[in-house]
């Protein structure tokens, strides 16, 4: 794969997300998917949370699986997922009085029930205060996700499931995070509709 600086055109560009697009391991999202539907099942929390680009895709993500998997005025069970990126005033007094690296962690503190999800986003896979919230959330008896790039870094061995981009090109690894997330959301919603609308087995049918 070529590195970031020998990328000069449209075509130079795509050609390096295709390439990174046939690496990635089809099998972990497929699990993933299947993760977060079994917290649907038992009425468990998604967390989720990143910095920069991973906090707008934390943000994004949680309106998928929250919006997007309700009918509405549907009586349907819905999903729930709560961003840690989008409580500016929660952040700034966690930051402020503990350290940057404390403002997911301790929010998982008020809100992580034993089974709930914590899935973190980060390239590096380094990011103190997303390693901070992981530990926080294991001690806690969450299951924990996690989606990175690079070679995963500290994040993979904090994570039941990690899913990596394995790419040294920062805007590669956000663009294929955002499909790797749709990819899920789609998954996740179409099983849950699937056992919506499947009738019940009645003798003699």
């Amino acid at each position: 794969m070529s590195s970031s600086e020998e990328i000069k055109d449209a075509v130079s560009y795509f050609a390096e997300v295709s390439q990174t697009l046939l690496t990635l391991p089809w099998g972990t999202i497929d699990s993933i998917a299947a993760t977060l539907r079994r917290a649907y099942d038992e009425g468990k929390t998604i967390f989720l949370f990143g910095n920069g680009g991973s906090a707008s895709l934390a943000s994004h993500f949680a309106c998928d699986l929250g919006k997007g998997m309700s009918i509405y005025g549907g009586e349907r069970k819905r999903l729930r997922a709560i961003a840690l990126t989008d409580n500016i005033a929660t952040i700034t007094a966690w930051a402020n009085d503990f350290g940057y690296e404390e403002i997911f962690a301790e929010q998982l503190r008020n809100l992580i029930q034993p089974r709930d999800v914590a899935f973190a986003i980060s390239c590096s896979g380094n990011s103190a205060n997303v390693l901070r919230a992981l530990e926080v959330a294991r001690s806690y008896g969450a299951f924990t996700l996690g989606l990175g790039g690079f070679a995963g870094g500290m994040m993979k061995s904090l994570c039941d499931k990690a899913l990596i981009v394995s790419s040294d090109n920062m805007q590669v690894i956000e663009d294929l995070h955002l499909s790797i997330a749709h990819c899920i959301f789609t998954l996740v919603r179409n099983s849950i509709s699937a056992n919506s609308f499947r009738r019940p087995a009645v003798a003699g049918y």
